[in-house]
C-alpha cells in the first residue's frame, strides 16, 4: 500500500449562518465573504503540511483544481505543486488533476507538467480529470461538450509527451499549426496517468483501456465506493487483463486520536463545518454533462438520501455510511484495511485537514497517522511486487 496526503485548501473562517444565508459554497457565492489575509495565513499553513509529508514518511502528496468557491481554494495546482518540488525531495507528487476542457489550448498542461518533472527529478503524478459540473458554470462551457474536449486534449497531451515534435493537430475543439513541447518529461514514456471518477462507466471504460489508475471520488457511502471498484475490475477483465492494485485508490477523510472518543471529540466541529458549508453545491451537474447511462445509474444510487454526504444528519450516520474514517490508530487501521482488501487497492489517500481545522491539529493526525496507522496497513497489505501494465501508447500521426 502506498500512503498519500491529499489536501483541498478549504476557505476556513466563514460566517457561523453561512448555511443559512447561501445555499452553495460554489459558482455564485459571494467572494467579498473571502479575506485575502485570511488566505494568506491558510495557504502558507496548507503547504507546510503537504511539505511535512515527506518527513512524516509518507509516500506523496495530492492537489487539485477547483474554481470560484469556497471548498477548494487551489485553481492554479501546477502551482502548488511547483512549491513542493522545490521544498521535497523523495516523494511523489500528484495533480489529481488538471481539468482539461477548461484550458485552450491542453498543451498548457503537458508544459507544465513536464517542466515539474524535470523540476522534481521525475516524481510528478498527472491525474487528469474532466472536472466538476460546477466549473461548467463557471467557465460557460458547454457542459454537453464536456467528454469530447477531455478526450481530445487528454489524446493531445499524451502525444505531445511521447512524439517527436512539430506535428498538426486539428480536432474538434483544439486547432493547433505547432505542437512542440519544450522540456519533455524526465519519466519515459511519460508520467503515471491518474484519472478520478465519481462512477461514470464511461470513465471507467476510459481508463481501464488505457490501463491507467482510477481514483474513486469520497463522500459516498462506503459500499457505494466498493460497487464501483467491483465494475471497474470487471471492465478491466474485459479489456483483458487484471487491474493492479495500484491502478486503484481509496480517498477518504481521515482523522486519528489517542483513543475512538478523543477523535470524534477533536474532529466532529471540523466535518461539520466541511458538509455544512463546503458541500453544498459540489454536486451541481449541468445539462449534458453526464451521460444518460450514467447519470441514471447515479440517480438511482442516491435515491435513498443516504448515499452522498450531504445526506448525513447524525454522527451516527457519518459512521456507518463510512464518510470519514475516524478513530484510535487500531480502529482507523482495521477499517483502512477492511476496505482496503475488498476493493483491491494499492493507494490510501488521506485528507487529514478538512474544513475549517487549523494547522497543529492536522499536522498531529497526520503524523499520528504516519507512525501508528501506517505500520499496521502495510503489515496487512505490502506494496505488491508485480509491476504497473504498461499504459496503451496513442497511435503515432499518420
Amino acid at each position: 500500500m502506498k500512503h498519500f496526503l491529499f489536501h483541498l485548501m478549504p476557505y476556513p473562517k466563514l460566517p457561523e449562518d453561512f448555511a443559512e444565508k447561501h445555499e452553495s459554497a460554489w459558482v455564485w457565492v459571494p467572494n467579498d465573504l473571502c479575506d485575502a489575509t485570511v488566505m494568506h495565513e491558510a495557504y502558507n499553513d496548507y503547504i507546510d503540511q503537504l511539505a511535512a509529508a515527506e518527513d512524516l514518511g509518507f509516500d506523496g502528496v495530492c492537489v487539485n483544481e477547483h474554481h470560484q468557491n469556497a471548498y477548494g481554494l487551489m485553481p492554479s495546482p501546477n502551482i502548488i505543486a511547483a512549491m513542493l518540488a522545490m521544498r521535497t525531495k523523495r516523494i511523489k507528487i500528484a495533480v489529481v488533476g488538471n481539468a482539461l476542457p477548461l484550458y485552450n489550448p491542453p498543451t498548457r498542461v503537458a508544459e507544465e507538467i513536464a517542466m515539474l518533472d524535470c523540476i522534481s527529478g521525475g516524481r510528478m503524478i498527472s491525474g487528469q480529470v474532466i472536472g466538476g459540473g460546477p466549473e461548467y458554470f463557471s467557465f460557460s462551457i458547454n457542459p454537453a461538450e464536456a467528454r469530447a474536449r477531455f478526450a481530445e486534449a487528454h489524446e493531445l497531451i499524451m502525444r505531445a509527451w511521447t512524439e517527436p515534435g512539430p506535428f498538426e493537430h486539428y480536432g474538434e475543439h483544439f486547432k493547433l499549426r505547432y505542437v512542440n513541447v519544450w522540456p519533455k518529461p524526465l519519466q519515459k514514456p511519460h508520467p503515471p496517468v491518474w484519472i478520478p471518477g465519481a462512477g461514470s462507466i464511461e470513465t471507467m471504460e476510459f481508463v481501464a483501456k488505457r490501463r491507467y489508475a482510477y481514483m474513486g471520488i469520497p463522500y459516498f457511502r462506503i459500499d457505494f465506493f466498493i460497487k464501483n471498484y467491483a465494475m471497474f475490475k470487471e471492465i478491466c477483465e474485459k479489456e483483458g487483463y487484471q487491474a493492479h492494485p495500484e491502478q486503484m485508490g481509496l480517498l477518504m477523510p481521515i482523522y486519528v486520536g489517542e483513543t475512538d472518543a478523543k477523535a470524534r471529540q477533536e474532529y466532529e466541529e471540523h466535518f461539520w463545518y466541511f458538509q455544512k458549508n463546503l458541500i453544498p453545491g459540489l454536486t451541481l451537474a449541468p445539462p449534458g454533462y453526464t451521460s444518460t447511462k450514467s447519470a441514471i445509474r447515479i440517480f438511482r444510487a442516491l435515491q435513498d438520501g443516504k448515499t452522498f454526504i450531504n445526506g448525513c444528519e447524525t454522527w451516527d450516520d457519518v459512521e456507518k455510511g463510512g464518510f470519514a474514517v475516524v478513530g484510535g490508530p487500531k480502529t482507523v487501521a482495521q477499517k483502512l484495511v477492511e476496505w482496503g482488501k475488498e476493493i483491491g487497492c494499492g493507494n490510501l489517500l488521506g485528507l487529514f485537514q478538512l474544513g475549517n481545522m487549523p494547522k497543529e491539529k492536522a499536522l498531529a493526525n497526520a503524523r499520528r497517522y504516519a507512525e501508528e496507522v501506517k505500520p499496521l496497513i502495510d503489515k496487512e497489505i505490502p506494496n505488491s511486487r508485480e509491476p504497473m501494465p504498461p499504459s496503451i501508447p496513442f497511435p503515432k500521426a499518420a
